[in-house]
């Protein structure tokens, strides 16, 4: 089984309505914020390394390390394999600072979104427009419905229901 599966079989089975669930994932968390705030700290430097070596780098378990790296590889700028990777894969965490930013708004992750060192990345105003763009993807529109006295769509001036609506 790779480290990803044993990963999320274990941090996923847990119930957040237990103490024990609760606890996990408080101590997951706060180990993500550690590792953020230090990769926010110095942006444009790649960090490198096995996972492994990135988990002693951080002073962190493996577990935790492959969770971050799961929870980081779509804001990469080259994603590492982490469907395969084990404790000597290479992995690199060069991260693209708007699609992190989008995603920590997207995983409702408002202790990552909100660490002070955004705001000597990212203007406000582009955090403001990044944080509005996700949540307007995850809003649904509801066309107008057509009512059968109503004029067709489709331009004919015929009315709906003797138009495109019929037998629809």
């Amino acid at each position: 089984m790779s480290l990803l599966q044993e990963w999320r079989e274990y941090a996923y089975s847990l119930d957040t309505n237990q103490k024990e669930g609760q606890q996990f994932w408080a101590n997951y968390f706060n180990v993500e914020k550690g590792i953020y705030e230090q990769l926010l700290a110095n942006p444009d430097v790649v960090v490198e390394g096995t996972v492994e070596e990135l988990a002693q780098k951080y002073n962190t378990n493996v577990s935790f390390m492959v969770g971050f790296l799961d929870g980081i590889n779509e804001s990469l700028k080259v994603e590492n394999p982490i469907e395969e990777m084990d404790l000597n894969t290479k992995v690199n965490l060069g991260f693209d600072k708007e699609k992190l930013y989008y995603n920590m708004v997207e995983a409702k992750a408002d202790w990552l979104y909100e660490i002070p060192a955004w705001n000597n990345l990212l203007s406000e105003e582009k955090r403001k427009e990044l944080f509005w763009e996700q949540k307007k993807s995850n809003t649904i529109v509801k066309e107008k419905k057509v009512g059968r006295n109503d004029p067709c769509p489709c331009g004919s001036g015929k009315k709906y229901k003797k138009c495109c609506g019929v037998n629809a």
